[in-house]
């Protein structure tokens, strides 16, 4: 029975510094398999890829397994959103065409089951430093973004995946959970709830940390991990949430 709504970030597919990307993307796509029979929803939290870039009449090569088993969910009944990140940022009108991928930029407020959500990938959101943002807004304008269109892509798809690699080292220590004092989607999660005090569960991306947080008696925080380190996902019965591994 099609009743579960899963909730999964951060893979990254692509990642150039990943040790085998074909077996990477074929773990990915077991998953996406092991859930048809039984997923009504399936939402993308964002940094899906680590890299894409659609440009009018091309898209990036690639990701092919991926797109398959995203198409077949889609065709199969299964709804699908996809949160834009700050790594896969240039997510356009293709998927929504080719599969039915319903594409979200910033945040959702949602009600599954009765029970009311908050998703959002979480990189525009709480406090950020100054080069952070600074980037964000640059990466995000419509006019960078044409000037970045007219480089022939044999120097942006390098240079981006150069970027990435140097933006994080996924070869270090996995990112631990440090307490709520730093962390600053714990802090925007209490502020909005303050305002918004219906919200159930706020999830969360980016941080590649996994982290189920009690904000009140009711509402909980979910920072859903990755699959660089975690192989993880959070699902969604209708009554309780909770967060997973693949081991397949």
């Amino acid at each position: 029975m099609k009743n579960l709504t899963y909730f999964i970030s951060d893979l990254h597919l692509g990642a150039t510094y990943l040790d085998n990307p074909l077996d990477y993307e074929r773990r990915v796509v077991r998953w996406l398999h092991s859930i048809k029979g039984s997923a009504k929803s399936l939402y993308l939290l964002g940094d899906i890829l680590d890299y894409w870039y659609e440009y009018r009449t091309v898209v990036p090569r690639g990701y092919t397994r991926f797109f398959g088993a995203l198409a077949d969910l889609a065709d199969s009944g299964v709804e699908i959103v996809w949160f834009i990140g700050n790594h896969d940022i240039w997510l356009f009108d293709y998927l929504q065409k080719e599969i039915g991928i319903r594409i979200v930029d910033g945040y959702m407020e949602t009600e599954i089951e009765g029970k009311r959500f908050f998703l959002s990938h979480g990189d525009g959101l709480g406090k950020a430093d100054f080069g952070f943002r600074l980037i964000r807004s640059i990466f995000r304008n419509r006019f960078c973004q044409l000037l970045f269109a007219a480089i022939h892509p044999r120097w942006t798809v390098p240079f981006a995946h150069r970027w990435s690699s140097h933006s994080r080292n996924f070869s270090a220590e996995m990112p631990q959970f440090t307490g709520e004092a730093n962390e600053s989607l714990i802090k925007f999660s209490r502020e909005y709830l303050a305002t918004h005090p219906d919200i159930d569960y706020f999830i969360f991306g980016h941080r590649h940390i996994l982290l189920d947080y009690k904000l009140t008696a009711v509402s909980r925080m979910i920072i859903l991990g990755d699959w660089i380190h975690h192989f993880s996902f959070a699902v969604f019965d209708g009554d309780k949430l909770q967060l997973d591994t693949f081991k397949g």
